[in-house]
């Protein structure tokens, strides 16, 4: 019998990883403006609240870096990959570093790939998985969708941004509530989420 994951977020415990947010990707993958603009409101959420972020990058020589949309200022470590999971030994080494690291909150791209392989990984290292939907995708919306679904059997918590920022200040006296309220003033975008395409 497996209990719920229930998924409780603290600021202490909790790693953003930011998986191939690159140039090269752009115009492949479906709705990548909003996930860019979706994984830019999550970086400057773990900036406010003092959260290390790890990103990695797939085959940079080839693939380019991370967009410039994106500002990795303060990111703990940034890796060049060719395997798909993002859980390299140097990243393993980072987890290792963080004391209490309980949970993970995940997003970029591919969902069917990189995403969904890391986070098998990550589970079967005993972290609890926050997978962020509206800043994830894929080049298919039906390798996107497939991808989440089997994710969320898995015990892979599938969320969206403004749940993870507001569960990570949990009560509106927290010192950084203000910043963070308005960072999500304007709903984040879809991406795509809702249509029935």
């Amino acid at each position: 019998f497996q209990m719920t994951t229930l998924g409780n977020l603290t600021p202490s415990s909790t790693v953003f990883f930011c998986c191939d947010m690159q140039e090269r990707f752009r115009p492949a993958i479906k709705y990548f403006g909003d996930i860019i603009s979706v994984g830019q409101r999550l970086l400057q959420g773990a900036r406010l609240l003092g959260i290390p972020v790890i990103v990695t990058e797939q085959y940079p020589k080839g693939l380019g870096s991370t967009v410039q949309e994106i500002d990795l200022t303060g990111a703990k470590l940034v890796l060049p990959k060719t395997k798909f999971s993002m859980v390299l030994p140097e990243v393993e080494a980072a987890l290792a570093e963080i004391p209490g690291v309980r949970s993970v909150v995940l997003f970029g791209v591919e969902t069917h790939v990189c995403i969904q392989q890391t986070a098998l990984e990550l589970i079967g290292r005993g972290l609890e998985v926050h997978i962020v939907a509206d800043a994830t995708s894929s080049r298919s919306m039906m390798d996107r969708m497939f991808a989440l679904e089997r994710l969320a059997r898995t015990g892979i918590i599938v969320t969206t941004s403004e749940a993870i920022l507001l569960q990570l200040v949990a009560d509106k006296d927290h010192p950084k509530f203000k910043e963070i309220q308005n960072l999500i003033k304007a709903s984040a975008p879809e991406s795509g989420l809702l249509s029935k395409v």
